[in-house]
């Protein structure tokens, strides 16, 4: 069973106090009972960390049926049903969701606000808001995943037409970034090191250079797997450095004997794919730069109170 969406909720939601205030984290207790939802399901997170899946998509169901003036908010973390709200009950409905608060006039100002009409046509605005199965959070979310896909394939079309040595101070650059290497100035140095023993690069994990990590790096193109001999070359090159630590990167992927052929050797060697590197970039601002910053901002309980 997959985690109800939050149109689906509503109905629950607005039966869930049976006429009673009732606080809003006993309601999510009570419907993932009513709704059979697992304990894996009940603890699943949303990206941010700070909220379940189920409670997220609890609230958005609450949130629209307050629009709709059949819920209310009664104190801090608490909601019961309005006259309204029960009315709508008395009716025994099969089921509630966007299309169904239609008919509320305080919901269609809600709707208005929420969908402007101007981007895509009223009525073909109108039934994406009224069909829309995920919350604005997980809306916003899949955007955001989308547009950080078409950027990372940007990266990777980029990084695999320049030289080599582009590669390698990018790599350098990352590392840095991350909180390897000292200042840059430094961890430039520590890289120089190019066709060294089957070494492309080393950089040091702290200022002192105490300890070290040695880097290959393979810009290959798409299909271009790096096979389980690569892995071992690495590996002869780290023994004759005296290394116990490596990190292989490419612009392709690994073999699965690639992997395991990793996984067993006696030093640690991390895998860095092109599909990890590039999220890698992204997070640390490496070949990419922030054009806009969205504030998503919620309801100060503490100022009300």
């Amino acid at each position: 069973m997959s985690i109800p969406h939050f149109q689906s909720l509503m109905l629950p939601v607005l039966l869930i106090s049976g006429g009673e205030e009732i606080r809003f984290g006993e309601a999510v207790a009570k419907l993932a009972d009513q709704l059979n939802v697992s304990l894996d399901e009940r603890s699943e997170l949303l990206p941010s960390g700070k909220q379940t899946v189920f409670g997220n998509r609890t609230h958005w169901a609450k949130t629209y049926l307050n629009k709709a003036g059949l819920l209310e908010n009664t104190r801090r973390g608490y909601f019961r049903i309005t006259p309204a709200g029960q009315k709508v009950v008395d009716s025994m409905p099969s089921s509630i969701d966007s299309r169904f608060l239609m008919q509320f006039e305080a919901f269609r100002q809600f709707k208005e606000g929420s969908a402007p009409e101007a981007a895509t046509g009223a009525a073909s605005a109108e039934l994406a808001f009224a069909t829309a199965t995920e919350t604005p959070d997980e809306i916003m979310r899949v955007a955001h995943r989308r547009i950080d896909a078409s950027l990372a394939q940007d990266l990777l079309d980029r990084i695999r037409a320049a030289p080599p040595e582009f590669f390698e101070r990018l790599i350098v650059n990352l590392l840095h970034n991350m909180g390897f290497g000292g200042s840059a100035a430094e961890a430039g140095r520590a890289i120089g090191r190019s066709g060294d023993d089957g070494v492309d690069g080393v950089i040091d994990q702290d200022a002192l250079g105490l300890d070290r990590v040695y880097i290959q790096a393979k810009r290959y193109a798409a299909g271009n797997n790096i096979g389980a001999g690569a892995i071992r070359d690495f590996f002869g090159s780290l023994d004759r450095h005296k290394a116990s630590k490596g990190l292989f990167v490419t612009t392709s992927t690994f073999s699965s004997s690639a992997r395991e052929t990793a996984e067993f050797l006696s030093k640690r060697i991390v895998l860095i794919d092109s599909e990890q590197l590039t999220r890698l970039m992204i997070r640390h601002d490496v070949g990419c730069r922030i054009e806009e910053t969205l504030h998503i901002k919620k309801l100060d309980e503490d100022f009300f109170d």
